[in-house]
């Protein structure tokens, strides 16, 4: 622990400087030290599923560990390692491990067992064994820190079985409450009752924690994901370009993006849509962008990391999501001085865009209005580049500065409430929230999650 105790400068510089006000008394919390209600040099841990691929909770992860290590002592802890050096660039002052190296360790007797603790109803339980199950275990046992924080829902049940009361115990949500089949919310239901803290991106989705897990006891707050300050001047506005990002699946429907912009094209052929990302998709909006003869339109740029100079490049951030839990996209364009259309698809875009004024917000499925707003943005030169000036200004309050002072404040008030024996505040809904509603959600999960166990029973007795 350092001699030195920080006390945040509230002046809006996001600086600390080391001082011992008047009358404050100074207080040790397993390894931090608390000035009054402050907490300063906090040993934070992060256990994430594989620090060295490339994601979106990965992306998120390397953002708030490298913003908090400005005033704490942050590791990232990664179940698994299959490189030598990570995709991403993490700040130097955060250190890295891996508990289980699938360059070495593949074939290890343990890792062909599967796990026991990882829930088997998470997505990610083929990659995880009884050899994850140990090291994971090991890990937590012997953690010297004060906060240990999950970033999905198999490794936040590791922690609140594994890790020691000692330790303020956080489980990260990056997708939805309501994304996950019932069998995993039934098992999430009995193992988060351990946790002290759940975080989500969205309000809308801490408010379904609230109302449909029922556990008594644990804080629960949304905490959004934060993009760092462009190091690049913000577009200026003057390319004829509309930009998409992310990965080439299903769910991010750029099929319908591609069949809106060709009304632009038709009515803008000198405009461009470029979508960047790679994935599955790739050979079908290929296909698409044949048939439709937008080759001279529509191009699809491959994988860039990072995005901010591709950003940058254009004038408006298009998103067209059936589902997106957050919207990092949406947020890396806007910090770029960009405005963007996007599908009001559950949960996030609805919290990041105020529609009208930085970006536009059109029903799910509909290319029509999705056409027509993009039409708006390109063919209304002061109103496009008033939208972007409004993200610009709109999106700060994404930058690390406010968004790591929100997670300081939530550990803060958890760790105050372990040595004060108070309850952690509590917003109002999750008061007023009724143990009933909780326990009928429950129920039901727990009807589904056993007739899908039945249904797989029975369709495995006629192979």
């Amino acid at each position: 622990m350092a001699q030195t105790t920080y006390v945040r400068d509230h002046s809006g510089t996001g600086r600390s400087a080391p001082v011992f006000p008047q009358g404050h008394r100074v207080i040790t919390a397993n390894n931090c030290r608390v000035v009054g209600a402050v907490y300063a040099d906090m040993k934070i841990s992060f256990l994430i599923h594989n620090a060295y691929g490339i994601g979106g909770t990965i992306t998120t992860t390397f953002n708030l560990a490298g913003a908090l290590a400005e005033r704490h002592d942050v590791e990232i802890v990664s179940a698994l390692r299959h490189r030598e050096h990570p995709n991403l660039v993490l700040d130097p002052r955060v250190r890295l491990r891996a508990l289980v190296d699938l360059r070495k360790e593949a074939d290890h007797p343990l890792h062909q067992r599967p796990a026991k603790v990882f829930p088997s109803a998470e997505y990610r339980h083929h990659q995880y064994s009884e050899l994850t199950d140990q090291r994971i275990g090991e890990c937590l046992e012997a953690i010297d820190t004060d906060v240990v924080i999950g970033t999905r829902p198999g490794l936040n049940v590791h922690i609140a079985r594994q890790a020691p009361q000692r330790v303020l115990r956080v489980g990260q949500e990056h997708l939805t409450l309501d994304n996950h089949p019932p069998a995993l919310r039934t098992a999430l239901r009995r193992a988060y009752r351990r946790l002290d803290v759940i975080t989500t991106v969205t309000e809308a989705d801490a408010a379904a924690y609230r109302r449909k897990m029922w556990l008594p006891g644990v804080h629960v707050e949304a905490l959004p994901n934060s993009v760092p300050d462009p190091a690049l001047p913000p577009a200026d506005d003057t390319a004829k370009i509309v930009i998409a990002a992310g990965r080439l699946v299903p769910v991010k429907r750029y099929d319908l993006l591609i069949e809106a912009f060709a009304q632009v094209a038709a009515a803008h052929p000198d405009w461009q849509l470029r979508i960047y990302g790679k994935g599955e998709q790739q050979p079908r909006l290929r296909e698409l962008i044949e048939r439709l003869r937008l080759w001279n339109n529509v191009f699809l740029m491959g994988a860039a990391t990072p995005m901010e100079a591709e950003w940058a490049k254009g004038s408006v951030g298009a998103a067209a999501s059936n589902f997106e839990p957050f919207g990092m996209t949406i947020v890396e364009a806007m910090r770029c001085g960009l405005p963007v259309v996007s599908t009001d698809c559950p949960y996030g875009p609805g919290e990041i865009i105020k529609d009208g004024a930085d970006g536009r917000l059109v029903p799910v499925g509909d290319a029509d209005a999705l056409a027509s707003a993009l039409l708006e943005l390109v063919g209304d030169d002061e109103r496009r580049r008033r939208m972007g000036r409004t993200a610009l200004e709109n999106a700060r309050r994404f930058a690390p500065g406010p968004v790591v002072a929100q997670a300081e404040r939530i550990l803060e008030d958890a760790l105050t409430a372990r040595t004060t024996d108070r309850p952690t505040s509590t917003p109002q809904n999750h008061r007023s929230n009724s143990a009933l509603i909780g326990r009928s959600h429950a129920a039901r999960d727990a009807a589904h999650a056993a007739a899908a166990g039945a249904l797989r029973a029975i369709r495995k007795g006629r192979r």
